[in-house]
């Protein structure tokens, strides 16, 4: 027990500052991959920065997910100031036909929402003027903290 460290993952800070404007700039990356999750991160960020311009990066994890849960995550995902949408995370599964994060997308009750390749995801943040932004979904976007650190870093 003294050596844990702490889930990894789970409403993890990667970047807590000052911006330029006197504002937050916050980074925080969690494993939430299923809408109450999602509703869970989001309240959080509210409550610790109720002021705060908050943006949502969300990563679906599974086809069959997507399906099943559509609505819900658009529902959960509409709490949000703003929605970047990356395609699904497939994992273990085929895709299935009709279901991508555009079904997602066009559920959302948000003007303020896209759908992003993620080759073009640092991009876009980087011209997001962020506030707090809020990196969620089970799949590999964790993989791309450390760039998307590094870019925010350099700006």
């Amino acid at each position: 027990m003294s050596t844990f460290k702490g889930p990894k993952r789970r409403f993890e800070f990667w970047l807590k500052r000052t911006g330029q404007n006197g504002k937050p700039q916050v980074i925080v990356d969690d494993y939430a991959h299923h809408p109450d999750e999602i509703r869970a991160s989001i309240r959080s960020i509210r409550a610790l920065y109720p002021e705060s311009k908050l943006t949502v990066v969300f990563q679906p994890h599974l086809f069959s997910r997507t399906r099943d849960f559509a609505t819900e995550f658009a529902q959960s995902l509409s709490e949000a100031d703003s929605v970047i949408l990356l395609p699904i995370y497939p994992a273990r599964e085929e895709p299935i036909p009709g279901i991508s994060s555009e079904t997602i997308l066009n559920q959302i009750d948000n003007a303020n929402k896209m759908l992003v390749a993620k080759q073009n995801l640092i991009k876009t943040i980087k011209n997001s003027n962020f506030e707090v932004l809020l990196t969620l979904g089970a799949g590999d976007i964790c993989d791309m903290l450390p760039e998307i650190l590094s870019e925010v870093n350099s700006l």
